[in-house]
């Protein structure tokens, strides 16, 4: 049951403070106002900026939240107590605090004994002083302080009155908020649910939580304490973080309230998740998590014949909720484990039209499996597959051929290389002999394709390459091993991506190449290549 003192959510992000402290995470003060605005877009209460005592950068973010113009979330620094009991009005992490001028300040303190006697040198009545005369000296100046209790759950655990003690020092002296941190992460969702019940139980002030994802517990945590009566949760997009990273409001949110039902103090746009989510990857320039629950792009991804067959019929049958509440949707892959379902949800999605030709269908499944086997893999390639697609069904032919190419790589007595291209192509029967430069073989077999084709099909000027992976399939092979080339293309506005494979990392990179640049053709001319010869 949930406590019947549970209220509207309070939702807190931290992603541009403790996210930062992520392993590779590094945002410019232009990234932090860009995801600032976004939060509060999305519909985020509180937004916490950083830390305006520790490091130049923090300080520049406080002074620029005026261009934010935010419409309802609220901008809060973040600092610890002081450090000495009786030194409170001239610490300067604490003034640092004021000068951010915002109207929330979250504070940290120690609750944990061990970290107070050891780290601080403080006996516990000192401890409780300091963090007491620290929220009220902040208090005076009409701030609404946050107190994040600091280790709480590992120091409830060594001494449950010790903890206790300080979160009642932190509401003497004023705190709105008393958040209950699993800093090291290593808590349990029972144990978490136990002690959260007990503080809400003893406390009128309302309960916050704070947790760490290093037992992979992180949303299970944070979903028990609100369900034991905080009703204040703290976390990160995407769960960036240190070490094992932090809560993950990406999960939180949409389980709070398509599954317990709950009710923030922000209406959140549950359809802004998805995009809010890449947004934020996309700015701290990591790649996203696939399998990331409700947001990522295998969340709602079906690869079994069995089960695409169930979900054409009904898709509750393997999805949880209806992906577009998340702003996500369904998607279909194509592979060795596919059925005829698989094929025909493809095509339709392709607007391909199978006419219930099964002959066809089964073909093309035998056709992808056997390519499988090979070592394709259609799964992160779909503009390969749609060319089998089309061609099986007689809307594709090559738009060109090529009769010959050479690709050199020379090296300079430094070590330095070079690589050059040399192709002979043949388009609608007149033939392009060109060659180009790159700094390395496969960039050289790209200018040089992108060069020979460009005479007949100016659109391709546009065509960039994005992104190149190479895996190797059968790594006992050693250099003779068969490898899988991936690559992304774009037009500047689309995306698309295409496979190659060989026991020629050249050869399996031109097939790739060949397929990018033929379906660029394919699509922005359908199926007329008279029509694209006329752009000449």
């Amino acid at each position: 049951m949930i406590n019947e003192k549970l209220k509207k959510i309070e939702l807190f992000d931290t992603t541009l403070r403790d996210g930062t402290q992520g392993e590779g995470v590094n945002l410019s003060v232009d990234d932090k106002i860009r995801i600032a605005k976004k939060l509060d877009d999305f519909g985020i209460n509180i937004i916490e900026g950083g830390w305006p005592g520790s490091n130049p950068r923090d300080q520049e973010f406080f002074k620029r939240t005026e261009e934010l113009n935010l419409q309802q979330a609220q901008i809060c620094a973040f600092g610890s107590t002081a450090r000495w009991p009786d030194k409170i009005g001239s610490d300067s992490n604490l003034n640092a605090l004021l000068e951010a001028n915002t109207p929330i300040i979250t504070i940290f303190g120690k609750t944990w004994q061990l970290h107070s006697e050891k780290g601080l040198g403080l006996e516990e009545d000192e401890n409780a002083k300091l963090i007491e005369k620290s929220v009220a000296f902040l208090v005076k100046a009409s701030k609404r302080v946050i107190f994040d209790a600091e280790h709480f759950f590992d120091g409830y655990k060594a001494s449950p009155s010790f903890a206790l003690k300080m979160l009642k020092a932190a509401q003497n002296g004023g705190a709105d908020t008393l958040v209950l941190c699993d800093t090291n992460g290593g808590s349990l969702p029972g144990f978490v649910q136990e002690v959260t019940q007990i503080v809400s139980q003893n406390f009128e002030t309302r309960i916050g939580v704070h947790v760490h994802n290093d037992g992979g517990l992180a949303t299970a945590n944070t979903l028990e304490a609100v369900m034991a009566g905080a009703t204040h949760v703290q976390g990160t997009i995407n769960g960036v973080g240190e070490r094992c990273g932090n809560a993950n409001l990406g999960t939180i949110i949409p389980n709070l309230i398509l599954k317990m039902n709950l009710k923030t103090h922000s209406e959140i746009d549950l359809k802004k998740l998805t995009p809010l989510t890449h947004f934020v990857y996309e700015l701290m320039n990591l790649h996203p998590d696939d399998q990331a629950p409700y947001v990522g792009k295998s969340a709602f991804a079906h690869k079994g014949g069995i089960h695409v067959s169930a979900v054409m019929k009904d898709s509750n049958m393997y999805e949880h909720i209806d992906p577009k509440k998340v702003g996500s949707h369904q998607r279909v892959l194509v592979s060795d484990l596919s059925g005829q379902s698989n094929i025909r949800f493809k095509a339709d999605e392709l607007n391909v039209e199978l006419n219930g030709d099964k002959q066809l269908t089964k073909d093309l499944v035998n056709q992808i499996k056997s390519l499988e086997h090979e070592g394709y893999q259609f799964e992160g390639a779909e503009a390969s597959f749609e060319l089998i697609l089309q061609e099986r069904k007689g809307n594709f032919t090559p738009f060109f051929e090529v009769l010959d190419s050479r690709v050199n790589v020379n090296y300079d007595k430094k070590g330095h290389s070079q690589a050059d291209a040399m192709l002979k192509v043949k388009v609608d029967g007149e033939i392009e002999h060109t060659a180009a430069d790159g700094n390395g073989p496969v960039n050289a077999l790209n200018n040089a394709i992108k060069k020979a084709l460009i005479r007949f099909f100016p659109s391709l000027k546009d065509v960039k390459l994005t992104d190149y992976k190479v895996r190797v399939l059968n790594e006992q092979e050693g250099t003779s091993a068969k490898v899988r080339v991936l690559i992304e293309s774009s037009d500047g506005k689309d995306s698309w991506s295409t496979i190659g494979v060989s026991e020629n990392i050249i050869e399996a990179s031109w097939e790739a190449l060949r397929d990018s640049f033929n379906y660029r053709l394919f699509k922005i001319q359908s199926l007329d290549k008279e029509t694209i010869l006329d752009e000449v």
